[in-house]
């Protein structure tokens, strides 16, 4: 019975011993894979939060896109990149390039062609004068037609001239989708091509006009009243875009309308830490003359309240490169890192790389590019920083041993 009991005892102390140490185990390989899971998910600006997706919007537009105005990162996009008619919203170019070409006291002088524009107009007669700065209110505020022409005429010479500048603008942008006929955004053709853009172009081209001062100032105007130079017949005009009182830090921009382009508009908010462009496109034809302000709201709604600003932390570079037929062997390194901070929501993955090169070859510059430190967000490129080289190299060469051996015999023993 003893020895029995014995063995018993020995089969359970064995077991409980096994236990013990599969618990153990099993406790270690479930603390790892916690503490793997929160170190991927602390690092907020390198991984996106497990299972984050971003959420697809219920959209009426045919086209639309969010954009951060500060770099041009696309937020949110719908059929973004679609070439559509963009009526009125062309305006926006009109007054970069009146801006930028003209003097806001200039005289303008109405000619027939203006005069002929067919409504929204502000009803001007051939032979008249008035301020460019009065025109450009007129343009923004009530988008009449005619002043547009005026505008246009008065700065490029012609409305074809006044195009030519405004698609020389775009292609400076890099709008390589966009293709300007009318300083006033009425549907037109010309050959083979459009009067068109994309909601990404669009969005550029607005990023780039609400850096003026004078614009922003413009678009945000509530109403402005001005006299017909001659005769001293009086205008006011009225801000008709009713996104300005629709979010708070709303600065305009442009509606617009033709029969080939429905409903469009193009908007922007500025807070504290960012600035936002909507656009949308085709957003519904009459009756439905308020789907673009739904749309702008839904777009923008996504910008304040899903995106945040965080700063993109650089990667160390190697101290050094290995140098092939140099006189030495390696080159220091060096990297002129600029803060990044940009706009990111839970379902934005940062990655931050760094491609250099294996070796250089000698001779080698100072200045001499061995590399790069890429950042891409969501698989897309953001920035390349190159990483140079601190110093110069010789090659190691028949000439050069030769020259060091006769320095050496001539001076050694003063260099030492």
């Amino acid at each position: 019975m003893q020895k029995g009991a014995t063995k018993s005892t020995r089969r359970k102390t064995v077991f409980f011993l096994c236990f013990l140490i599969l618990h153990f185990f099993t406790v270690l390989l479930l603390d790892k894979g916690i503490q793997v899971r929160a170190e991927d998910i602390s690092g907020s600006s390198r991984q996106k939060a497990e299972g984050a997706v971003q959420e697809e919007l219920r959209l009426y537009a045919k086209a639309a896109l969010l954009m951060d105005a500060s770099n041009n990162r696309v937020l949110y996009e719908k059929n973004g990149y679609e070439v559509l008619p963009m009526a009125s919203t062309t305006k926006i170019m009109t007054a970069v390039i009146a801006l930028e070409y003209g003097n806001l006291e200039d005289q303008v002088t109405v000619s027939a062609r203006a005069a002929s524009m067919p409504k929204v107009h502000l009803g001007m007669r051939e032979g008249e004068t008035y301020k460019l700065k009065d025109l450009l209110f007129s343009l923004m505020l009530e988008s009449h037609n005619d002043s547009a022409v005026a505008i246009a005429e008065h700065i490029g010479g012609s409305v074809e001239g006044f195009a030519d500048l405004m698609n020389q603008k775009a292609r400076d942008l890099g709008c390589t989708d966009t293709y300007f006929i009318t300083p006033n955004g009425l549907d037109a053709a010309q050959g083979e091509k459009t009067h068109s853009t994309t909601a990404y172009d669009l969005a550029k081209i607005a990023s780039y006009a609400i850096q003026n001062d004078l614009f922003v100032a413009l678009v945000g105007t509530k109403s402005h009243s001005f006299a017909e130079l001659q005769s001293g017949r009086r205008f006011q005009v009225n801000n008709k875009d009713q996104f300005l009182n629709m979010m708070d830090g709303a600065i305009g921009i442009k509606t617009g309308f033709t029969n080939q382009a429905g409903y469009c508009f193009v908007g922007a908010v500025q807070k504290e830490d960012r600035t936002l462009v909507s656009v949308v496109l085709a957003s519904g034809w009459p009756p439905h003359k308020t789907y673009k302000w739904a749309d702008t709201k839904a777009l923008m709604q996504m910008g304040v309240e899903d995106y945040s600003s965080r700063r993109v932390e650089k990667e160390e570079i190697p101290e050094w490169i290995a140098v092939e037929n140099g006189v030495e062997d390696r080159v220091a390194l060096t990297m002129e890192w600029q803060e990044i901070n940009m706009l990111l929501a839970d379902w934005d993955q940062v990655d931050v790389s760094i491609d250099l090169k294996e070796k250089l070859e000698a001779p080698v510059e100072e200045g001499e590019i061995a590399g790069y430190e890429k950042v891409t967000v969501n698989g897309e490129t953001y920035s390349l920083i190159p990483i140079e080289t601190a110093g110069s190299m010789e090659e190691y060469t028949y000439q050069y041993c030769l020259t060091r051996l006769v320095n050496l015999f001539l001076y050694g023993a003063q260099e030492k």
